[in-house]
């Protein structure tokens, strides 16, 4: 069960980056071009913030219950804060994800609300263009790349 929800994990990764790439384009051009914000805009955003959602739960599922990298961590906090790796995945990994989904939310919540479409793709722009950053800050490339 640890490896399926790693690897739904995983996958979930790669398109969440690409769908965040995408809309982060998408409302950059909207923006620069002072383009009307359109139902594709509203469903590019609703999509991404789907997706962050359905990555966090997996996350959650992992972190709480499959993980042994976790599970490890948990067995003694103070030494696992002395271990890099442990010290990445039980702190720091899972809060910058989470910083980042709330991110995606907040950007999401405030562009619905906004009343003009340069408004719309600029707070987008800006919520959804931090959570990537920190997205890409808190990918375990060493994991991935190896």
């Amino acid at each position: 069960m640890y490896t399926g929800f790693l690897h739904l994990h995983n996958t979930l990764r790669w398109l969440i980056l690409l769908i965040a790439l995408v809309s982060l384009l998408k409302y950059f051009m909207g923006w620069f071009s002072q383009k009307k914000w359109g139902k594709s805009d509203n469903i590019l955003g609703i999509i991404f913030t789907a997706a962050m959602d359905l990555q966090l739960l997996t996350g959650l599922v992992l972190y709480f219950f499959l993980s042994p990298i976790t599970s490890a961590a948990f067995q003694n906090f103070g030494a696992a804060m002395k271990n890099a790796d442990l010290r990445f995945y039980a702190v720091e990994h899972f809060l910058m994800m989470l910083i980042a989904v709330v991110l995606v939310h907040i950007g999401r919540s405030k562009s619905k609300k906004a009343s003009h479409s340069r408004k719309k793709f600029g707070l987008s722009l800006v919520f959804f263009g931090i959570a990537y950053i920190i997205m890409l800050a808190a990918i375990p490339w060493s994991r991935v790349i190896a």
